[in-house]
């Protein structure tokens, strides 16, 4: 099977010694490198000092909120990386969700799936290096003269891009965001990916964007991600998986209002993951850890021994996947490198 390697740089303060070991991981067949950006240092930054200190390592942002800025900022931004990047730049997209967007940015959570859309459309424009002619409605470009000062005229990038059409992925869970991926993007960004679970989550949404999708786009890339640990005395390391799990059904949300504790519902755990919930929003983070039900773990994992990971690869092969983004779970650098080498010796 085929499929390509890929690692997340953390939020944390060591970014710039993650970004000085990529090159052992590349040789180690890594093949992109995705940055996330939250409440945290922007990721633009780190994509910049990223792509000068990177070849030919893919890069791409894991994700950049839509709402934080105008779409023909987010296609000069990008416009500007793949410059940076000689043409190795994919930019990921996403909605975020109302805690963040309304508690950090101060901005409306208000129609997320019409601005995706509107977004992907204009990005595009601007590359082409057409007259940045749009009628909204969320951005109507230029600006209608009730809305402002009347004076807004059509523009164009001044710069060429290196390339007309940078990729782009979404962030998608939701049905209809998912749908709306398969159509418009040449990429999908699914968060905690359950191979034998995703046919009857996403099957029928996937099915009808895809029945939409532009053949210029090619085939829709399946990018999910997955911590790695390969060997016979591996299985305890599995734990280290259960706090992110813990914390985005438990805590990255409000109660009524979590996608990640929806979609853990979507796949059969829906009373578990509102006892995970109570228990982060009581402060009772161990015990929400405790409580990620283990099969959930498993399924989204490549952990195990060398046999049952070849298990594991076939079913995420079997669900579509073509990009699997892992995070090796071992202590050092030296085995975290071995494990991707393993990981790539067993998918070539």
């Amino acid at each position: 099977m085929r499929m390509r390697i890929g690692m997340t740089l953390g939020y944390g303060d060591d970014f710039i010694e993650s970004v000085r070991a990529m090159p052992d991981f590349e040789a180690a067949g890594v093949e992109v490198a995705f940055v996330p950006e939250a409440y945290s240092f922007d990721a633009v930054s780190k994509l910049g000092y990223l792509a000068a200190r990177t070849e030919r390592l893919e890069i791409a942002s894991g994700i950049l909120p839509i709402f934080t800025r105008t779409p023909s900022l987010l296609a000069m931004t990008a416009a500007g990386l793949d410059h940076l990047s000689d043409g190795r730049f994919t930019l990921g997209l996403g909605a975020s969700g109302p805690q963040v967007i309304e508690g950090f940015h101060g901005v409306p959570y208000d129609a997320p799936l019409g601005r995706t859309r509107e977004v992907v459309e204009i990005c595009r424009r601007v590359w082409r290096r057409e007259e940045v002619v749009y009628p909204g409605p969320k951005y109507p470009l230029p600006l209608p003269a009730e809305r402002g000062t009347g004076l807004g005229k059509p523009l164009k990038l001044i710069d060429r891009p290196v390339r007309s059409r940078i990729p782009i992925v979404l962030a998608a869970i939701g049905p209809k965001n998912v749908e709306l991926t398969a159509e418009l993007a040449e990429g999908w960004l699914p968060v905690f990916f359950h191979p034998g679970k995703a046919a009857d989550v996403w099957g029928a949404a996937l099915a009808a964007g895809q029945a939409r999708r532009d053949p210029a786009l090619g085939s829709l890339d399946i990018t999910v991600t997955a911590p790695l640990a390969i060997g016979d005395d591996v299985a305890h390391l599995l734990d280290r998986a259960r706090p992110q799990l813990a914390l985005y059904i438990g805590g990255m949300g409000a109660r009524n209002k979590n996608f990640y504790a929806q979609l853990a519902g979507r796949y059969g755990y829906e009373r578990e993951a509102a006892l995970v919930q109570d228990l982060y929003l009581a402060g009772k983070k161990q015990e929400a850890e405790a409580a990620v039900p283990e099969d959930l773990l498993r399924a989204i994992s490549l952990v195990g021994t060398k046999e049952e990971v070849a298990g594991q690869l076939d079913a995420f092969a079997a669900a579509g996947v073509t990009t699997l983004c892992v995070r090796p779970l071992a202590a050092t650098h030296v085995e975290r490198l071995h494990a991707v080498e393993r990981l790539r010796a067993m998918l070539d």
